[in-house]
């Protein structure tokens, strides 16, 4: 995708953890009758991961055309017997950039992943979030259950999902080439008008053209919030630009609410938020750690009608290096529906961090804090320095010729 524009007519839904989510994505694909387009971060073979793969294999055998496309690092341990099941039903299996493990174990290819959550079904039906499918998105899980969120949407801007996940299945070549056609750019197609009221736009991160959009995005809301911002993250090490804007709007009056992890799944991302505490609280913001369980959401609400959801996180990671997808929303309604959510965690499942001290805090707090804006400062500029190369999707083959099964070919 090379341009954005804001799509009107959309219908949304929140969906809540996988309570909420997995039922009714499942139920879509299953229904599912010409198209299923599905990206992940992660896929497990547990109890939530064999139940997308029930459905995806429904699809296909309904005569659906079925692609799923799957980072390798977050889902390096599917089995033969798991994928070959899926291409011998028709699905098409796709991994983002496989990488053989070091010695057989350890896993080399952390940097510049595919980390978007996106399901389109038959060009009507979208999802979108930071749901990723595992066991450990649901309550049963246990202690260690995440909190999230995602979106159903109906309406133009599921085309704009679409186009992103076809382009995500073409060469790397081929997505140069597409890049340089400007006229099928898909702000230039003719869309059919939507039922529902809510604004939408399509905002991605990748590593060519759209390389801070989403920060760019978050500052510009912020910027011109006028009452309230909340913001509920799961990972908190943003860049100082972000920052400053965040401070800028406290400093003015606005309401800046941070809810962070409190119960962290990596207790290193915790210890990075916790710097930055300081400084934001001084700026007159309210910060609340999340302590029921680890928060894995990425969504914000900005005064009555601005709301995102999406799977980027509001760190290095996410905001320059992996491949993100956020959903931003102009609709009173929906982010209502946000904030009353956000506000029963505030109320019933987080612990306010309390204003720092009045004194000024001591050298030493001072100099760390000093080198962790520096480090913000400079981290887009030494991550073009981090190891690259170009990413490739590989189809699942040799699972399937395991099984017997001959792959379909990719015309691509």
């Amino acid at each position: 995708m090379t341009t954005e524009r804001w799509r009107e007519g959309n219908s949304l839904r929140l969906l809540e953890n996988g309570e909420e989510f997995f039922p009714r994505v499942f139920e879509a694909i299953r229904a599912a009758r010409s198209e299923v387009l599905v990206e992940t971060f992660i896929l497990f073979d547990d109890p939530v991961g064999r139940q997308l793969r029930e459905a995806l294999i429904a699809a296909a055998q309904g005569g659906a055309r079925v692609e799923i496309l799957m980072d390798h690092y977050g889902s390096p341990d599917l089995s033969d017997e798991f994928l070959g099941g899926l291409v011998g039903a028709g699905v098409r299996v796709h991994f983002f950039d496989a990488q053989p493990k070091l010695l057989g174990y350890f896993r080399v290819n952390p940097l510049r992943r595919l980390h978007r959550k996106l399901v389109v079904v038959d060009r009507t039906i979208g999802f979108i979030g930071g749901i990723n499918y595992s066991y450990d998105h649901l309550r049963e899980y246990g202690p260690e259950g995440k909190q999230d969120y995602s979106v159903e949407v109906m309406g133009p801007v599921v085309e704009d999902m679409r186009e992103l996940m076809e382009e995500a299945l073409q060469s790397p070549e081929r997505q140069s080439r597409r890049r340089r056609f400007w006229w099928r750019s898909p702000a230039l197609k003719t869309f059919p008008p939507g039922t529902g009221k809510a604004r939408a736009l399509l905002v991605v991160r990748d590593n060519q053209e759209h390389r801070d959009d989403i920060e760019r995005y978050y500052r510009s809301a912020i910027r011109s919030a006028q009452r309230e911002v909340i913001i509920a993250n799961a990972y908190f090490f943003p860049g100082v630009r972000l920052l400053r804007e965040m401070r800028a709007a406290a400093r003015r009056g606005v309401r800046l609410v941070l809810i962070l992890q409190g119960a962290p799944d990596k207790a290193i991302m915790r210890w990075a938020a916790v710097t930055l505490y300081d400084y934001l609280l001084r700026s007159g913001a309210v910060i609340y750690e999340y302590c029921e369980r680890p928060l894995h959401g990425k969504v914000a609400v900005i005064d009555d009608d601005w709301a995102t959801v999406g799977s980027s996180n509001l760190d290095p990671l996410s905001l320059a290096l992996n491949l993100e997808a956020n959903l931003l929303i102009r609709d009173r309604d929906f982010t209502g529906t946000l904030r009353e959510r956000l506000q029963h965690l505030m109320d019933h499942c987080c612990r306010e961090v309390p204003p720092p001290p009045t004194p000024k805090p001591r050298w030493w707090s001072q100099a760390s804090a000093y080198l962790v804006f520096r480090l913000l400062r400079r981290f887009p500029r030494w991550v073009e320095a981090l190891p690259q190369h170009r990413p490739k999707i590989s189809a699942a083959e040799i699972a399937a010729e395991r099984h017997g099964v001959q792959p379909q070919r990719d015309a691509a």
